[in-house]
């Protein structure tokens, strides 16, 4: 091959070389000085054309040369570059033989002359061929580098696009946070109100029963008191005469004597009933301390009743008690376990009330309200309480419901909701026991309530 065409042929590999390795991209220092050798061997190319210069061309296109091969060796880790080498290493081999055997072993060179003419000639066309074939993988993978450049760019736009959505999105649900949490702020106040005005209900019922439980002592001690007033004032009459009856004196004494012996009898009753009620209105300190729970049962049922008569003059129920003498004295907060109790024979007041207010003015006239409270010992070392009655009952699915806050099946403005649930509470988490309700619909209601007993030195 002629000296022009070598270097026509080493400038056009260094070009094509940049082309297909995107050396401008993934090497542009070095595609700076590959550049500046592509532009001077276009000079050079001129230069030979000048006679007595001809003989710089071999020197120029062998440096390109091993340029290439340095340029394919620093991206060997490019497939690209590695496909490179097998196009251009046979033509480069080619040339350092035919060169070397020209100038080192002349006499050699003459008789293989032709045969390295045609070898560099083959050399030439098969760098052309598999240059074609590596350009065109090259511009291949180029489409595909560009297709994935494209889809990570849409990947980084979408990325953006979601953080900015993210943080919208982060930005409502703060928002929605502070509302949620100024909510709740208000649903706390509202339902510290409801239990205050649950509590103040309970009180004002349990006081209405002790103010009629208490009115019973008072008649009778206003009663002997006027009475005794007149025997002590036939007393003195009877003294007075010259001649007194001493038979009529001592009948008089005797009854003076039972007079005040009643009068201090229910004046004891009437001051146990105003101790009652300042235990019960007093803040619990929700220590445990020996209870007869028969008693307080019983005391309860009572105020209950008589707490609805004072508000109610046409209410009436039968009550009934069955209490097991064995059970003896617990350990429970009287204060708590009594708002639980009247909680209950109230909410059984009430059903009983209603199934008789439904059964009125129908035929059916054999209906009679009855509240039961009953107490026994378990075998598991508890205590079991049960309120029942034969009021309108509960459905299942109410039933399922019923200890939720808030929850109640009372009309508005009779109910808060919130009486069963801090019965629940009392009774579970406050005492370590159990409530349950059993129901059947138009056949009456029975709360169960289990707690562990704790003996008690006496």
């Amino acid at each position: 091959m002629g000296i022009l065409p070598q270097i026509a042929t080493a400038v056009g590999v260094i070009q094509i070389l940049r082309k297909i390795l995107d050396t401008s991209r993934l090497a542009p220092e070095w595609d700076e000085i590959l550049s500046k050798v592509w532009m001077g061997g276009i000079v050079w190319y001129l230069l030979t054309l000048v006679p007595f210069l001809h003989f710089m061309g071999p020197w120029f296109a062998r440096a390109v040369y091993l340029l290439v091969l340095v340029t394919l060796y620093l991206m060997r880790d490019l497939k690209t570059a590695r496909l490179m080498a097998l196009a251009v290493v046979p033509f480069a081999a080619v040339v350092v033989v035919s060169r070397t055997v020209e100038n080192l072993i002349p006499s050699l060179w003459e008789n293989t002359e032709g045969f390295l003419d045609s070898a560099e000639a083959f050399s030439v066309m098969w760098m052309i061929g598999f240059g074609i074939y590596v350009a065109i993988q090259s511009s291949k993978e180029r489409k595909q580098r560009n297709l994935e450049e494209e889809r990570l760019r849409i990947a980084e736009e979408r990325r953006n696009q979601l953080e900015h959505l993210v943080a919208e999105r982060t930005e409502e649900l703060m928002q929605q946070k502070n509302e949620l949490e100024k909510a709740l702020d208000d649903l706390k106040a509202a339902q510290a109100q409801l239990v205050h005005s649950e509590k103040m209900a309970s009180l004002g019922e349990l006081t209405a029963g002790i103010a009629h439980e208490i009115q019973n002592p008072l008649n009778f001690v206003n009663n002997f008191s006027e009475l005794s007033v007149e025997l002590a004032q036939e007393l003195k009459e009877a003294l007075e005469k010259p001649e007194p009856d001493h038979a009529l004196v001592s009948d008089l004494v005797g009854d003076l004597v039972q007079n005040q012996e009643k009068i201090n009898h229910h004046g004891k009753r009437a001051a146990n009933i105003v101790s009652g009620m300042l235990q019960h209105s007093r803040a619990g300190s929700g220590k445990k301390e020996p209870v007869n729970i028969n008693d307080l049962a019983d005391e309860y049922l009572r105020l209950s009743y008589h707490g609805l008569r004072a508000k109610n003059k046409e209410f009436n129920a039968k009550m009934s008690t069955n209490f097991d003498p064995s059970i003896g004295i617990i350990e429970a907060v009287p204060q708590d376990l009594g708002r639980v109790l009247l909680n209950l024979i109230n909410n059984a007041f009430y059903a009983v009330t209603e199934r008789k207010s439904a059964l009125k003015n129908t035929a059916t006239n054999a209906y009679e309200p009855m509240v039961t409270v009953s107490s026994h010992k378990t075998k598991d070392g508890m205590v079991e309480i049960r309120v029942a009655d034969n009021g309108t009952g509960i459905p299942p699915a109410v039933a399922a419901k019923i200890f939720q806050p808030f929850f109640t099946t009372k009309p508005s403005g009779q109910g808060t909701g919130l009486g069963l649930s801090l019965a629940y509470d009392i009774v579970t988490k406050g005492h370590g026991g159990t409530l349950e309700v059993q129901s059947v619909e138009e056949e009456g209601t029975t709360f169960v309530i289990r707690i562990p007993i704790k003996s008690v030195a006496k």
